[in-house]
């Protein structure tokens, strides 16, 4: 790599590092609008996860420790070699940053890229996930991060779940958001779905479910796993334009799993 492409600090008082020191979330995911804005990678693993799903690193900020790792990962594709600068410090220096030992030694920006449609992600994978309202960053992370264990192959989000690309997702998911395409979608995403061939199925704390080892459920090609928020569940007209819906067997006195928690149960039982 270029030396002129890497900058040596000796503090945080540089109008690019704000990315990093002084905006917030919201900010940095709407600098660029129209076009898509950015958003923030943390620790080499999941920088590197980033960048081999095809996203533009901007700004990178590391400490020595780091800094051999971090080119090498950003040095795979020569024609992403001129879209960053890495600015390089003391661990010193750049624990200035509020959190940063929870980044194990490296942040980097990187250019997010326009959503593509449902059809264009789902086509003909058989097994995908659809969050509605899942506003918590920590669930939206943990429910990606079981998805790409379990094998699910698509995630769908409604327009008010949480964003996959928060640095509390990313963190949480150990970077996964990246190894499965993802999209939002509007109220229509259930028929939008149907018309493509999936089997839709609402996880419901109802009476009238299906066991989720239901035989039937296994059996069928295109099935769609719909995942409700936090507090109330999934809406009941969702459940009620739901093909099926299933229920967690609870032990006497528990009424319900986290709704990340009975993501993995359910994507262990019906994507395997």
């Amino acid at each position: 790599m270029e030396e002129s492409r890497i900058v040596r600090i000796d503090n945080l008082d540089m109008e690019q590092l704000q990315v990093f020191t002084t905006l917030l979330e919201n900010q940095i995911k709407h600098i660029y609008e129209p076009e898509p804005g950015l958003f923030i990678a943390e620790s080499p693993v999941v920088i590197e996860r980033a960048y081999l799903a095809g996203y533009i690193p901007e700004t990178v900020l590391t400490d020595y420790d780091h800094l051999d790792e971090i080119v090498k990962i950003l040095n795979q594709d020569e024609s992403r070699r001129d879209s960053y600068t890495i600015y390089v410090g003391t661990p010193q220096v750049i624990r200035g940053i509020k959190g940063f030992e929870m980044t194990r030694g490296a942040l980097c920006s990187f250019r997010r890229q326009s959503l593509k449609t449902i059809e264009e992600i789902c086509g003909n994978k058989r097994r995908i996930a659809v969050m509605e309202d899942v506003v918590n960053p920590t669930n939206v992370g943990a429910i990606f991060r079981s998805a790409a264990a379990m094998g699910v192959q698509a995630v769908i989000l409604t327009d008010k779940s949480a964003d996959p690309l928060y640095r509390r997702a990313i963190r949480v998911s150990m970077g996964n958001v990246f190894l499965i395409p993802w999209t939002i979608a509007g109220d229509d995403v259930i028929d939008r779905l149907k018309d493509m061939g999936y089997t839709m199925l609402a996880m419901a704390l109802r009476d009238d479910t299906l066991p989720i080892d239901e035989p039937l459920l296994k059996q069928q090609d295109k099935l769609a796993i719909v995942l409700g928020t936090e507090s109330d569940g999934l809406k009941n007209e969702t459940i009620e334009a739901c093909d099926y819906s299933v229920k967690i067997p609870m032990a006497e006195g528990v009424d319900s799993l986290n709704v990340a928690a009975a993501a993995a149960v359910a994507f262990w039982e019906l994507c395997r």
